[in-house]
């Protein structure tokens, strides 16, 4: 069965990289593609590595026929998401990649993003998008919000470990590198080739960064206590990628284990051999996840590292998974790409 699919914001970064997984996929359909500043113009001017693909032309989103269409992706910035997202009719599902619905507390919401909220209605309806944790919520939801690229990179290391009980909740440090396409496709100088190369920067640094929220949120109700971590992330000087890692205290075996447990089962997410830490070269353009465990030379102390692709599985890879479930087709559907290296 075909599954009729659109895109709203596909001119973005994680628009493209929605068109090139559901070129693969063998019932997704690309039904119609909105870029408002783009409309009427062939997806192909906008990425011309995408030529090869017989696409529709873009259009506003207030073009498409909803009633044409089974799911419906929204790739655009938060803010705008919701203020679209709230006037699509009910009978679409939809998959949010901003950042608006994460959140379900409103004043939260406004606390991390400075505004109040335009749809808070459904910030209770929508369904947290990291798919390994979040998977029956996900397969009946009608909207769901995909995770901060950064806020998953660090949930996949830190989730098993607090949940099992494996570590000291008090004293968590996560460390994070992430690629340049992490800041989305528009103009700004400080990523110009000239500013961003051959150097890098920590970011948002101490409590300003809005993936906090998300970890807040999480691992807080994991935990049934407040749980709040010291988070820096930085800039890197290449193109996609997310490499973080996380110095907490423990046992390494114990959570090496932990991670095996949870992950023994899952076909995305890859525990490596002890004493190994993975590289973002090793996962580039791929849905997949390593993560590593070594032990410190200090006793009690581990460190834990994860790579995963910022624009794959840290967002439109994640969002197709979460499509899948919804649409009841096979998880793994048009995600099984290997990965591109070197």
């Amino acid at each position: 069965m075909t599954q009729s699919i659109a895109i709203i914001g596909a001119s973005g970064y994680t628009g493209a990289e929605l068109i090139r997984l559901i070129a693969t996929h063998p019932s997704f359909r690309i039904t119609a593609l909105a870029a408002n500043s783009k409309a009427g113009q062939p997806l192909a001017s906008v990425f011309p590595h995408l030529r090869h693909l017989d696409l529709p032309e873009l259009v506003t989103w207030e073009q498409i026929d909803f009633d044409q269409i089974d799911l419906c992706f929204c790739a655009l910035p938060h803010k705008t998401s919701q203020e679209v997202i709230s006037k699509l009719p009910k009978t679409v599902k939809i998959v949010d990649l901003s950042a608006d619905f994460r959140l379900r507390d409103p004043e939260a919401y406004k606390q991390w993003y400075g505004n109040d909220h335009a749809a808070k209605e459904m910030q209770t309806e929508a369904v947290y998008g990291l798919t390994e944790f979040y998977r029956d919520d996900i397969k009946g939801a009608r909207l769901v919000a995909g995770t901060g690229c950064n806020a998953a990179t660090g949930q996949y290391i830190l989730r098993p470990l607090i949940a099992g009980g494996v570590i000291d909740l008090d004293e968590i440090i996560l460390d994070l590198q992430c690629g340049v396409s992490g800041a989305g496709r528009s103009l700004k100088e400080n990523l110009l080739h000239a500013e961003l190369s051959e150097g890098t920067n920590a970011y948002a640094v101490g409590s300003t960064h809005r993936h906090l929220g998300e970890f807040d949120q999480e691992f807080s109700a994991l935990a049934g206590r407040e749980v709040k971590i010291q988070f820096t992330p930085h800039l890197g000087p290449f193109n996609r990628g997310i490499l973080a890692t996380a110095y907490v205290r423990g046992d390494a075996e114990a959570i090496n284990a932990a991670l095996r447990t949870a992950y023994a089962d899952e076909p995305f997410v890859e525990v490596l051999p002890m004493g190994e830490t993975p590289s973002t070269h090793h996962v580039r353009g791929s849905n997949f996840v390593h993560i590593g465990v070594v032990a410190d030379r200090l006793p009690g102390r581990v460190i834990v590292v994860a790579a995963l692709d910022n624009l794959c599985k840290g967002s439109s890879g994640q969002a197709m998974q979460n499509a899948n479930l919804m649409l009841g087709v096979d998880e793994t559907a048009g995600l099984m790409l290997a990965p591109c290296f070197p």
